[in-house]
Formats: structure tokens, sequence, C-alpha cells
């Protein structure tokens, strides 16, 4: 009885709904049904002309030097930003883009890697009947086509499930997720349907099965957002865009305008963080597209402003693939306090997140234990108890701050829209706020359509609908079989080059060094367990990288993926990027640390050695006590109460095994709480007990003493290499 009436319940608001959405569809459909003709049409409608490749950084600093007027000056290198800078330089604008750090260092690399509409928001637009909700769910859905189809080598379509515990939830969540094909349209990416309970433990194994009534699998787009980001900017920059990372906004310049007599912003001044100097930019119009630093520039034009961002912080991490199938994500759609949590697979791993909580402003988030752990217990809800879910198997963790746009009095960020908002101020200062990842070329055409009616500049509309970025042009799925043809690289190395630069791989397998091997023949790797060669560094470099931490982060995506390979590749990076930008010894120094610095505070590295300590209680039985003693004395044979390098040395001599000694310094550090250079016995006892606990999990000490332990009577060779195991 009370099914049919949950049924009956659902169908009359889920009827209503979807007669009210299709209604509200129809306005677009014409233009829905001649997408590709707009897209073809706006794309061929550019004048300006591209170049083969983008000036050097350099070279855009001195371009920046010696114009004496730009007609657009943008102030931020995330999405949108650089969206701004690639709308306005494609109209034809004189344009300048300036961001302090790295292209993509702030929110726009740090986030859930979907491009999507947002479930929940239309669920919101339909419960509250607000049509300013459902606009921009329509946004964002037209958006997510546009950009799978702008750059496809660096996105695709993604099927996500939605788990049914409850018989009266699926029709419920069926009348939502066909609402989200709807108002798609036909750009809706396929279509959702609904899986029997054996059909969705088929596809995504690793379900909790207790109480599994079914699924529903609908598609989103996913991305490489920190690469697409750069895209935006390189394309940019090809057009003639002047765009300069590490280029910092100090003030902003202001005239009095002598028709009115007030005073109207007219460029910045900025300082070079690379190397210190200090010039002016002039500009018919500046635009504030700084993120979650929004407020801050429109300070700098006007101290008394009120705030209009209010900054949420999302934490996501990092887990080992084997948590989530290669092809499928999975949505939790009402965590334990109410908040969503997707759990999808990306780049061979797992993310898990997000989580959304007030925040205070900063350029470096640093994720929590308490959002760290909130979000394992809710994959633990949902995955089957044969799987272990371990906070060891934590590989990288980090917090991105999303700039949402809002009351200042408003407390709750949940029920905070991402609808952006466009403003000018008195002095001609345009701002653009809020929106999301997905909607980067809306928001920048509106912000550009604003500054042109604002500072009356002389452009036509916007040219960026289907303008395919960098890569994209000559890209195809099968693009990576002639980087393996035709430059021996191994297949794996081939599909990620091809993924990740489009037809531009070519350029980094050309640079791309002999392996000496017979296969593959070029492209020596960073890492064992990961795609990224040392060309790429090179080419890096080329593409505006100048930090170690440019490198690690954005040009490559190692620190989101295993902060501990990205540590073990950071000197061979800093060599190479040192050879390329001529680097001192002592500035080689200052960017390892700073890298460092960077993996254990921003990327979740800090975690380790706190699970460690936080282990201090040791929760061993004594039986266990007494095995890992005897363990540890096999090393200590001195009874001095630590093992050092050479004890390690002396037992591996032993049994004919050698392991470098820089490798030896790694993994006894990994353990070395206190930084002494050595691991005392009540060290060793933490790390057994932590591993039992799963807070560490792939421990390089622990599986080199008890595999020599092993191989003192069996003379086995002993592996060093990373299990997988997190932080």
């Amino acid at each position: 009885m009370a099914f049919q009436k949950a049924v009956k319940g659902t169908a009359l608001i889920g009827g209503g709904a979807i007669a009210t959405v299709f209604g509200l569809s129809q306005f677009s459909q014409y233009r829905n049904k001649h997408g590709t003709f707009v897209r073809v049409q706006a794309a061929e409608a550019v004048t300006v002309p591209i170049k083969n490749d983008f000036p050097t950084r350099e070279q855009q600093i001195l371009a920046l030097q010696t114009t004496s007027e730009f007609d657009v000056l943008v102030i931020g290198g995330g999405a949108t930003g650089c969206g701004c800078a690639l709308d306005a330089v494609t109209r034809g604008l004189k344009t300048a883009l300036l961001e302090r750090d790295d292209f993509s260092s702030g929110t726009s690399s740090r986030s859930t890697k979907l491009i999507h509409g947002g479930v929940r928001y239309l669920q919101k637009a339909i419960m509250k009947l607000d049509f300013e909700q459902y606009k921009m769910v329509k946004e964002a859905l037209e958006e997510r086509a546009n950009l799978l189809e702008i750059a496809p080598h660096l996105s695709a379509p993604l099927p996500i499930m939605l788990p049914v515990y409850k018989w009266w939830q699926m029709p419920y969540y069926w009348f939502g997720i066909k609402l989200y094909d709807i108002v798609a349209g036909s750009q809706c990416l396929k279509s959702s349907y609904v899986l029997s309970k054996s059909r969705a433990l088929e596809l995504f194994p690793m379900l909790r099965k207790d109480e599994l009534v079914g699924a529903i699998v609908y598609y989103d787009g996913q991305h490489n957002d920190a690469r697409m980001n750069l895209a935006i900017a390189l394309t940019a920059a090809r057009y003639g865009a002047a765009t300069a990372n590490y280029a910092e906004v100090l003030r902003l310049l202001k005239t009095t305008d002598p028709a009115s007599g007030k005073e109207r912003v007219c460029g910045v001044r900025c300082r070079d963080v690379l190397t210190g100097q200090e010039f002016d930019v002039k500009a018919k119009c500046v635009i504030n597209a700084t993120g979650p630093f929004t407020d801050s520039v429109r300070k700098m034009d006007d101290q008394e402003v009120p705030n209009i961002c209010q900054p949420s912080a999302g934490v996501h991490i990092v887990m080992p693939g084997y948590y989530s199938p290669d092809n499928m994500g999975l949505l939790d759609p009402a965590t334990s306090d109410g908040r969503v949590i997707f759990f999808l697979p990306w780049e061979k791993m797992t993310i898990a997140g997000t989580t959304d909580s007030p925040t205070d402003v900063t350029s470096h988030p640093i994720p929590t234990e308490e959002d760290i752990n909130f979000i394992l217990n809710e994959v633990r809800n949902y995955l089957s108890v044969d799987v272990e879910v371990r906070r060891g198997d934590v590989l990288a963790a980090w917090s991105g701050i999303r700039p949402l746009v809002t009351d200042p009095n408003s407390k709750d960020t949940q029920s905070i829209s991402r609808n952006h908002v466009v403003t000018i101020s008195d002095s001609g200062l345009v701002t653009i706020a809020g929106g999301k990842w997905t909607t980067y070329r809306a928001m920048a055409q509106d912000t550009i359509d604003a500054a042109i009616q604002a500072h009356d500049l002389k452009a036509g509309s916007s040219k960026t609908v289907g303008l395919q970025l960098q890569g994209a042009e000559e890209w195809s799925p099968t693009l990576y079989i002639r980087l393996v043809q035709d430059y021996g690289l191994e297949s794996e190395v081939a599909q990620h080059l091809a993924s990740t630069y489009g037809d531009k791989a070519f350029e980094v397998a050309k640079i791309a060094q002999v392996t000496g091997k017979r296969w593959p023949i070029v492209g020596k790797r960073l890492v064992s367990e990961f795609p990224y060669i040392e060309a790429e560094v090179v080419y890096g470099v080329k593409e505006y990288a100048r930090t170690a931490v440019d490198m690690i982060s954005r040009r490559t995506r190692l620190a989101f993926l295993n902060v501990q390979a990205a540590e073990e590749a950071l000197p061979r990076i800093v060599d190479i990027m040192a050879k390329e930008l001529n680097w001192s010894e002592q500035k080689k120094k200052e960017e390892f640390e700073a890298a460092k610095k960077f993996l254990y505070y921003e990327m979740g590295y800090k975690v380790k050695s706190d699970q460690l300590a936080d282990s201090s209680e040791i929760s061993l039985v004594p039986s266990d006590i007494e095995r890992y003693k005897k363990r540890f004395h096999m090393f200590d044979k001195d009874k001095k109460g630590f093992i050092t390098i050479l004890d390690v040395q002396r037992v591996l001599e032993s049994i004919s095994v050698q392991i470098a000694e820089n490798t030896l310094h790694d993994i006894l550090n990994e353990v070395d709480l206190n930084k002494n250079g050595q691991v005392e016995l009540n060290e060793f006892l933490q790390l057994m007990s932590a591993i039992q606990k799963g807070h560490v999990s792939g421990s390089r000490l622990a599986v080199l003493m008890k595999t020599a332990e092993e191989n003192l009577r069996q003379r086995v060779v002993i592996s060093v290499d990373r299990s997988g195991g997190g932080l």
C-alpha cells in the first residue's frame, strides 16, 4: 500500500514536472536541431588569423610592456578568465590576460573533473519551481555538448550509476533522471536506462549487494580540467592574446573622464613574479575573473564595496583504480548530511568527492582529515563488505575553493546556486563571478558582451561556439596508433599523449629520448607506474610551465594521482627544467623544496605522517608485538633500539640483494617520524599497528622487512616498487 502511494505521488509530481520542463524546453528546440550548423557557422566566422604556434612567455611579457593600449585586459587565468580572453580575441579585440600564479593553479584544476548540467540543481529547480536554476541547468547542458565537441581529446561521455536500495525510490529517481535527458534535448549524450540488481552488480561488482533493488545509469561528461584550462589559454595565445602567467596585478590604474569628471579604470600596475620587474598595462576595459579572489580585486577599485562571493571548500580524494570499474561512475544522491558524493574513474584511478563547507579564501587550501574521513565513510556505505575501504589507500587529496555567488548574510552554501553574475562598477571595472566549470564559455560570452556595451568597444558577436581548442583539430580516437607505429612509443604512453595533447602529441613524441631498449624505442618514463615521459617536461616548459609545481600538478597530473609518485619524479623533473630554464643549483634546491611543500600540505602528503603519529597508541596483541620485534631485531643486530641504512644494507647483502642507497633512504624516511635518520623500534611497531588498522598501506619498509625475513631462507629477489598503497 505504501509503495503504491509512493509511486502514485511520484508519478503525479514527476508527470507534472515532465510536462512543465517539456514546455519550457520548446523555445530552444529549433536551436538544438540546428546545433551542428550553428557551431560550424560560428567557428568559420572567426576572421582573426590563428598562428601555428604560440609565442614564448618572454615574447608575451614584451607584448604586455610595449602595447600602448589593449581593448580588454583580463585578470585571472582560470577557466573563466582564459575563456574571456579567447572570446575577446576571436572577436578582433586587442586582448591581454594576467595570472599571478599558473594557469589553472586555483579552483579550475581542483574540480570533480565532470562536465555536467547538475542533476541536483535540476531537482531543486523542479521542487522549488525555480526558473533561474532551470535555466542554469539548461545552459550547462548546452555547454556540456559544446565542450565535448571542441576538445574531444580532453573530454568524453561517462556513464554514472545511481544505485537504488528502496523500491519506492526507483520511480522517483527514474523521473528525475529522465527529466535531465529531456532538458538536454537533442544534446543528450545517451539516454538513461534502468538496470536490474544482477546487471548493476555485473557492471559495478564492488557495489554493496544487501537490499540493492536495481540502478539507474545516466550520462555526463568528464575531462582533464587543468589541461582543458591550459588548452583554452594556449588557443587564445595562438589567436594573438598576450597571456602571461606569474604576472601579478598590484593595483588598478585610474584616470579622470573629462566628460563626466569620474574616475575610470584604465589598466593595471603589474609585476613579473619571476623577475620582479614592474610595469603598467593600459586597457580600455579591465575584467576581474579571479574566482574566489573576486572581492579582493573589487576592493582594489573600491574599498567600501560589499562582498558578493561566499567561498565553499570542496575536498576530493584519489584512490587506486580497483575501487571502481574502468568506465562507470557512481552517484550517492543523499549522503548522511544531505550532500552529494561522486565516485568516478579518472586517469585509471578513482576520484571520490566532494564536500561542501564554508571556508576562508586562501591561495593554498589544505584538505582536512575530517573531510577525508567523511568521504571514506560515505564510500563504505555503497561498496561491498568484501572491499575493505582503507584510509591508507588515499593516494592524494586536495581542496578546491568554489566561488559561489551569494547574499553576504547567507550561511548555508549548499543552497546557493552556481549562477554567474556580471557586474560593472562606477569606474568601469567588469566583474564576472560565480558559475561553474562547464559554463565557462557562456560566462565569458556574457562578460565580453557586457564589456563591449559598457565601454563602447567595436566588436561583433561571440565566435567561440564550436571553436576547436588546442590539439583538437586533427585528433582522432586512433591517433595513438600512429604514435606507436611512427615513433616506437609504448601503447599506454601513446594513448596518454594523444588524450593529453591531441594532435600536438607528435611534437612531444619528436623530442622523446631513445630508451636504449628493444621496446619501447623512445619515451623514458618519469615513474614506472604512470605513462608520463621525460619529453613532457621539456614540452611543458614550452607550454609556459615555470615551476616544478606547474609540472607535477598541471602539465602532468602526477600530484593529483599519487603524491608519492610525484615526489619520486621530482628530482628528474627539476633536472630537466633546470636545463631548459638555466636554473642555478640554488634555484634547483628551492624548486625541489617548494614542490615537496606543495605535496605535503596541499595534496595530502602530510596526512601520511599524521596517520602514523595518530596511531601512537600501539594496538597490537602481545603475540604480534613479539613477532614484529623479532623481525626488527633481524636488522638491529646490535640491539641499539633503532635501524639505519647500514643495518638494512647488511641484511640485504647477506641474501645477495642490492638496492640503491638513495632508494633505501627514501624507504626509511617514509617511516622516520622524528626525521633523525633512523627508524626506532617504537616507530616500526606504530607502522605495523597502523597497517593492521588500515590507516597505512603499501609501506615499502614493511614489505621489505617481511620479505627479507622470508628470503633469509628462500633467497628470492625483493621488490621495492610501490604496491599502490597510499597516504
